[in-house]
Order: C-alpha cells, then structure tokens, then sequence
C-alpha cells in the first residue's frame, strides 16, 4: 500500500512540474541527485543510512518549496527532490537502517540472504 501511495505521490508531482513549465532536463538531470547521498556508504553502515536518510526525507523538499516563495527558481528543485523520494520508495527503496544498506523502513530490499 505504501509502495502504491508513493506511485501516486510521483505521478502527481510529475503532473505539478509539468504545470510550472520548467525544464525536462532539469527533471532528468536533478532525478537522480539525492542519491549522491549513498557516498556516506564508503565510510559504513551507519554514516551511509544517515546521509541516505537525509536527502531522502520529505522535510528538507517541504523546506525548499517554502523557501520558493522568496527564490522562485526552487520551486523545480523542491518538485523534483520530492518526486526522487517518491519514486524510490515506489520502487520499495525506503529509509534505511543502520544495520544494511538493504534493510529499510519498507522491508528487505533484494533477494533475502541464506
């Protein structure tokens, strides 16, 4: 169900940023963005799911769309962060856990281990 709230949630902000008329490069190109996070990986388990989990909260889009309101030009950024977040956790790729890089707030991603 969740997986099919945030399928929703993407659609809607892919239909939102289309309204604002800005650039489909821009889209393509910041999509992937947040996940420059995942570096945090190469330090371990705990400081990876602490970046992970940073860019890949609602929060700081929510605060970026805010701050649209002085500097406009945000507003795209903030549509396209939260749509990342949506799209993967659509996909099943949610918070993660200190534990693996796998175990997240919406379950095991992958193949479980034997």
């Amino acid at each position: 169900m969740l997986r099919i709230e945030a399928f929703v949630v993407l659609v809607a902000l892919v239909a939102l940023y289309w309204r604002t008329h800005a650039s489909w490069l821009v889209f393509v190109v910041l999509l992937l963005a947040p996940d420059v996070a995942m570096v945090g990986y190469l330090r371990g388990t705990r400081l990876g799911a602490w970046s992970y989990n940073a860019f890949h909260t609602y929060a700081a889009p929510v605060v970026c769309l805010g701050a649209s309101l002085y500097a406009p030009w945000l507003l795209p950024i903030a549509i396209v962060w939260a749509a990342h977040i949506a799209m993967d956790r659509a996909l099943g790729y949610g918070l993660k856990y200190e534990d693996a890089f796998g175990h997240t707030h919406l379950g095991i991603i992958g193949k479980p281990k034997r």
